[in-house]
């Protein structure tokens, strides 16, 4: 198939980890062509053969980017200052229909609110389930719902371990360490389903949702994964009062914490999509004891310097 000939692919948040998984995972197929949007095309040229500008605070700007694509993936970011989700996405998902958009891909997360029954408040994920039904009302020709899961790379991020009062190095964390009910994945790959969504829809474009899981793991259980590769992490269960105290934030963080302990990440039972979205990938997740070993600080040997 001549290049002119493959379906064009436009990725918001091309420059994110989420955007930039999907922008290589089309590039890495070569069954599409791909447009990446950010809001500083100038300083991000080698993205994609295309790179154009998109500001999703700026719906004026997404018309020209939607152009002649056929798909779109779309991601919005919760933490980011000033951001108004909603107000995003609805404006994505119109200009996308208007450009004649025939395969939409949302990345959403559990509704909270509706699983727990309004007991959990959890903003960062109900304000992104609230956003499907605004994807669902457009009735593309395709709509897909991927989840991305509690990112491996958190662990060496925003939850890396920390040095404790006692002395050890580990985590102080509003969760009993024992409940397993954390869907992990590599962010990574997140793209390896996009693009298998886009490419069969039929299988994944009729509103499907496919979250991707490399595992389902308890906190004990990642520690002792982390120990037995040499690591001597250690782990404290702290009041959900006083975690919320911590740092600017910490509030919503302990309580998503109290909804995965009671509901776990996903929320339901969810095999069956996870399976789903592993077959339209075309391949199995990376499990978290693989990722550590490649990804997490070394252990200096015995005796080194």
């Amino acid at each position: 198939m001549l290049s002119n000939d493959k379906k064009l692919i436009a990725v918001i948040g091309a420059t994110g980890q989420q955007g930039g998984a999907v922008v290589r995972a089309l590039q890495s197929g070569r069954q599409f062509k791909v447009r990446a949007l950010t809001r500083h095309p100038d300083k991000h040229r080698e993205l994609a053969g295309e790179v154009v500008k998109a500001d999703l605070n700026r719906p004026g700007t997404l018309g020209a980017a939607f152009e002649g694509a056929h798909g779109v993936f779309l991601v919005t970011n919760f933490w980011e200052e000033g951001a108004d989700e909603l107000k995003q996405a609805a404006g994505a998902v119109r200009a996308a229909k208007d450009a004649g958009v025939k395969h939409f891909v949302w990345s959403t997360l559990p509704d909270v609110e509706a699983i727990s029954g309004g007991k959990f408040h959890v903003p960062h994920f109900t304000g992104k389930a609230k956003i499907d039904r605004i994807v669902k009302e457009a009735v593309f020709a395709h709509h897909t719902f991927v989840i991305a899961p509690s990112y491996y790379q958190g662990l060496v991020g925003v939850l890396a371990p920390q040095k404790q009062a006692d002395g050890s190095v580990g985590w102080a964390l509003p969760l009993d360490p024992d409940v397993r009910c954390l869907h992990m994945g590599d962010i990574t790959e997140l793209g390896n389903i996009v693009a298998g969504a886009f490419a069969h829809p039929d299988e994944a474009g009729n509103g499907e949702y496919l979250p991707l899981v490399g595992d389902f793991m308890s906190f004990n259980e990642i520690i002792g994964t982390l120990n037995r590769q040499g690591h001597k992490f250690s782990f404290k269960q702290v009041p959900k009062e006083v975690f919320a105290a911590l740092f600017p934030g910490a509030a919503e963080v302990a309580e998503t914490f109290r909804y995965f302990q009671a509901h776990t990440y996903l929320g339901s039972d969810s095999r069956e999509e996870i399976a789903l979205a592993n077959r339209i990938a075309g391949r199995q997740p990376t499990s978290f004891p693989a990722w550590a070993r490649a990804n997490f600080p070394s252990v200096p040997a015995a005796g080194a310097i």
